[in-house]
């Protein structure tokens, strides 16, 4: 059977406050980027309950989305490896709740930033991603979809027999 390309799901959150737009500040392969709280779609879970979890494991933060902003693709060669990545990115907005001050921030993150659209911008080159921008562009010009834009069968969420429970 040939092989079968399947790109990288993953999930990210633009989220404002006052003007400013809450990043992470992270380290990855290519040195330290700037990035949305985002991260990979995980086994059982649907794109919206992903979302909420990175947002939470990145920032220390709750999140409750409001809309997707648009669902986003990019392939990806890394400087170092070569290692050649595409992702599809379903990106949310929403807003954020109560903050966990002990919590620790997921491996890699170093802190979360507030920075303005004009200090991200000024900033292009240390995004981790061309989707951070892109997403925030779609973000400005108002850009929203119904989060009942994504289906999630229930069959996804529950446990296969005969597998150990899903996290």
């Amino acid at each position: 059977m040939p092989h079968r390309w399947k790109p990288n799901v993953t999930v990210a959150a633009v989220i404002e406050r006052d003007g400013r737009f809450l990043l992470v500040e992270e380290d990855t392969s290519d040195g330290i980027r700037l990035n949305n709280p985002a991260g990979h779609l995980d086994p059982g879970e649907s794109p919206i309950q992903a979302c909420v979890r990175e947002v939470l494991e990145e920032t220390a933060f709750d999140f409750k989305p409001s809309a997707l902003l648009g669902i986003y693709m990019n392939r990806f060669v890394r400087t170092r490896s070569g290692a050649d990545t595409t992702y599809m990115r379903f990106a949310f907005t929403g807003t954020v709740g109560a903050f966990y001050e002990n919590q620790p921030l997921d491996e890699g993150i170093r802190r979360t930033v507030w920075m303005t659209a004009e200090e991200m911008r000024a900033e292009a080159h240390q995004m981790r991603s061309p989707l951070v921008l892109q997403s925030l562009d779609d973000y400005l010009a108002g850009q929203r979809f119904a989060l009942n834009l994504i289906y999630t069968d229930v069959s996804v969420l529950v446990k296969p027999e005969g597998m150990k429970p899903l996290e």
